[in-house]
């Protein structure tokens, strides 16, 4: 068993030495053929047996990162690889002339390419591809995969954002070969590789092969178009744009719930208004400046702002009520109907009961049975007026008027009181009595008037917050409807809500 171990050991550093000792040829062969191949080639010359006949350019496309979306530029900004795969007929070789050399590698500006462009590009160099070495194997089967940072112009329909999708293409052609001379053909879209972006979500990579004939020209243009489907992620916007939104449209309405006598309903509505202006600017710094369509975020924020102006506009018209002047005014009669009877009845709402209006009527009784005694003749009274609280009509020892006001009961003046004193007991003159009842009389006059004014402002102001019990639930009805309809109307509302806020 030791000697069959050892004879293992010594032919396995025999082989070794052997393997070691053996000398390859391949690099020489490969110098040999790159001499040999671009000897006589020309780089000029489209690698084909009959010139009348295109060479077939196979075309791919390997999409690998969504690198940006500019809105404002309209400009898509992609890291992608392209595969064109052609056979050059002048690098072809025999195997078994040389060695060992399966595949040779070419510098793409030594051998034929070809001219494949983007034509949407937005780039400085419009060729913003990195020129690689060209893979080529003993067949003349040519592969050339050059990567780069693609930037492509992109028409960007804003009217659904956020809740949009955006479709931007990427035009692939040939600069200068026709279709006659350059058949152009579409692989598979390869997105196995590709990386997510926060802001995007591929949907989808679609490719089309079309051939545009111009009017100068019979031959026909072939191109191939990757059209990148994406899908906006609208988490982002929705936690940054939309909600503060809809809780500064929410503070609108608390307008309508502010008493008027804090003075602080037109500073809220004011307030809120310049906030939501600062909001739609900044959607109007990322949105493009074009016409063609109103961006769904935009008509959000403008229906809003209508809300919360309109809001503004009736502020001023209850705190108008509110503040009304007793004196500017009664209400007109079609104003009482429609918020006092007709709103107030629709609202629930239930008029404060002013209790000092029923006295009114008999200090009005009152003033009547007073200025009508100013004009009776003292000789022809048939009572007596008294003023003295007691029975017997006395004199007052303090004032010498008494604060009552019935007749004597037998009808004769108490205590031998002649007529022209009319029973008041003391020696008042008459022009002092009728000044006592005028003044007494202006009393209740100004009484009864204030008691007026004070209906009248009561009436006001219960008018006043019909208005504001009313423009409260017709605001809140159409802010809660414009929301949704508003923000459900895009397309894809439900699958963006599901996805992104789920």
């Amino acid at each position: 068993m030791c000697l069959e171990g050892d004879i293992e050991g010594i032919n396995g550093r025999y082989e070794r030495l052997a393997r070691k000792h053996i000398r390859s040829f391949q690099g020489e062969y490969q110098r040999k053929l790159y001499k040999e191949l671009l000897a006589n080639y020309n780089r000029l010359e489209r690698p084909v047996v009959n010139d009348s006949a295109p060479i077939l350019v196979e075309l791919g496309f390997t999409l690998l990162q969504i690198i940006d979306v500019d809105e404002k530029n309209q400009v898509l900004m992609t890291n992608a690889w392209l595969q064109l795969h052609w056979t050059d007929i002048y690098l072809t070789w025999d195997t078994e002339h040389y060695p060992g050399v399966q595949n040779l590698r070419f510098p793409s500006d030594q051998i034929w390419t070809p001219d494949i462009l983007l034509y949407n590009s937005a780039d400085e160099r419009f060729d913003a591809t990195f020129h690689t070495n060209v893979l080529v194997n003993a067949s003349g089967y040519c592969q050339y995969i050059p990567p780069g940072i693609l930037k492509s112009t992109c028409y960007i329909d804003v009217r659904w954002f956020p809740f949009d999708v955006q479709k931007c293409n990427l035009k692939f052609g040939s600069w200068t070969h026709n279709g006659w001379l350059l058949d152009l053909q579409m692989l598979d879209v390869d997105t196995s590789t590709y990386i997510p972006n926060g802001e995007w979500d591929l949907v989808d990579v679609p490719a089309k092969r079309n051939e545009l004939y111009y009017e100068c020209c019979k031959e026909p243009y072939p191109d191939v178009t990757f059209t990148v489907t994406m899908r906006r992620r609208t988490l982002y916007y929705g936690l940054n744009l939309l909600i503060p939104c809809v809780l500064i449209s929410g503070l609108a309405l608390l307008v309508f719930l502010l008493p008027a006598d804090s003075g602080e309903k037109i500073s809220l509505g004011i307030t809120v208004l310049l906030s939501l202006t600062v909001f739609m600017l900044l959607v109007a710094e990322i949105m493009p400046a074009t016409s063609d369509s109103v961006p769904l975020i935009a008509q959000y924020f403008a229906s809003t702002m209508m809300i919360v102006g309109m809001s503004v506009v009736v502020t001023v018209i209850v705190l108008q009520f509110h503040h009304h002047d007793p004196h500017g005014g009664k209400m007109p009669k079609w104003v009482r109907v429609i918020l006092l009877n007709w709103c107030a009845w629709f609202l629930r709402m239930k008029q404060p009961k002013d209790q000092r209006r029923r006295p009114a009527y008999k200090y009005r009784q009152a003033s009547q049975q007073l200025s009508s005694t100013s004009s009776i003749e003292m000789g022809t009274v048939p009572t007596c007026l008294s003023l003295y609280p007691s029975p017997r009509c006395p004199t007052s020892s303090d004032s010498g008027v008494a604060l009552g006001g019935r007749a004597c009961e037998d009808g004769e003046p108490p205590g031998g009181v002649s007529s022209g004193t009319l029973g008041l007991g003391v020696g008042y003159p008459l022009p002092e009595i009728q000044r006592i009842l005028e003044e007494v009389s202006y009393i209740a006059q100004r009484f009864r008037d204030q008691d007026e004014a004070e209906a009248i402002c009561s009436e006001w102001k219960f008018a006043a917050a019909v208005v504001d019990r009313l423009c409260l639930v017709a605001f809140s009805l159409f802010s809660i409807i414009c929301t949704f309809t508003i923000l459900m109307s895009a397309p894809n509302f439900i699958e963006a809500v599901s996805k992104d806020f789920t």
